[in-house]
């Protein structure tokens, strides 16, 4: 192996490792599969302050945010629900609309009730659903 082959080959060793690292990094970061799994193997549990200002839109009905894979959603009745992030289409972040009682997967349309149920594919398995507790103002969110 001459020179110029070595460093063609350690170039793509040292790409390739890089890649995959960033591509874990991300995979861990967003806490989401495309099976609508948050991959914590049902050891999901945290809860939300709902006088913190990046919790204050859970105050609203029909409010909803994202946090640890799980979309966290004020139905218009008050009632708050969770259910898993990533659409079980193909893994885009979906949506709430309170307006519609739903959530909304704004890659390929999907629907799903409030409790994760198919409404309309392309998806055909339901998102996975959590218990919510209302502590005060602390919103517990559980497997």
């Amino acid at each position: 192996m001459d020179r110029k082959e070595f460093l063609s080959l350690l170039g793509l060793t040292v790409g390739g490792g890089v890649a995959i690292s960033c591509l874990g990094g991300c995979a861990k970061e967003s806490g989401v599969t495309p099976d609508g799994n948050t991959g914590g193997g049902g050891s999901l549990d945290f809860t939300l302050d709902l006088n913190a200002p990046e919790n204050a839109v859970l105050k609203n009905n029909g409010g909803f945010l994202v946090k640890s894979g799980v979309i966290v959603a004020r139905t218009t009745g008050g009632v708050y629900i969770a259910v898993a992030a990533a659409c079980t289409h193909q893994g885009t972040i979906i949506q709430y609309e309170g307006n519609n009682s739903r959530f909304f997967c704004p890659n390929h349309g999907s629907t799903f009730s409030e409790s994760g149920g198919v409404l309309n594919g392309p998806a055909s398995t339901a998102l996975k659903q959590y218990k919510t507790e209302l502590s005060g103002t602390n919103l517990r969110v559980s497997a």
